[in-house]
């Protein structure tokens, strides 16, 4: 052990080290002299040096027209999820959907100019509003009226059923009898 203690201990820093005047007045100051700067030593001179090479230069690799974020937005990019898609009519849809009907089923024949015509007129009044054209054509809505002048019912999923009518049967074994025994506990 004691010859352990006796052989002093070489260190080898990998910093620079003051020299001269700024030594000495390092030695002076320091709280540890031999502590290091912290100033790495660089044996090779870079070039470029780190930070020195122009931006402008550099190309990104990119793909066209996959980076282009502005025309690529991630709900577009996203195939993991169903997004809903929406779709609004206007009244001036609406309006020339009741006058002059749909592609599936319209109300009149849409051939030439003719029909040209009556779609831009049914689209121009549809501007004015819904309100508008029920006033200047009072049967317009009859087709799309349920009984009694009410709103057609929203579809349901199962529509071979007459209205009114259970779409399922409740078998007895399932329910509880018409005389349910009353019981009470002590």
């Amino acid at each position: 052990m004691a010859a352990k203690q006796g052989v002093a201990t070489a260190f080898s820093k990998y910093t620079v080290q003051p020299k001269g005047l700024y030594a000495a007045i390092n030695r002076l100051f320091a709280l540890d002299p031999n502590r290091s700067t912290g100033i790495p030593m660089n044996p090779q001179f870079r070039n470029p040096p780190p930070g020195g090479v122009d931006p402008k230069l550099y190309d990104d690799p990119v793909t066209v027209p996959a980076a282009d974020l502005a025309e690529n937005p991630y709900w577009k990019r996203d195939v993991r999820r169903r997004y809903p898609r929406l779709s609004t009519i206007t009244q001036a849809d609406a309006v020339a959907l009741l006058e002059v009907g749909s592609a599936a089923a319209p109300k009149q024949e849409l051939i030439g100019e003719a029909g040209t015509r009556s779609l831009v007129a049914a689209q121009e009044e549809g501007t004015k509003g819904l309100a508008v054209a029920f006033e200047r054509n009072a049967g317009l809505a009859k087709d799309i009226l349920g009984p009694g002048g009410m709103p057609p019912l929203p579809p349901a999923l199962h529509t071979t059923l007459a209205a009114g009518q259970k779409r399922y049967e409740l078998q007895d074994e399932q329910t509880y009898p018409d005389t349910y025994p009353c019981r009470v506990f002590h």
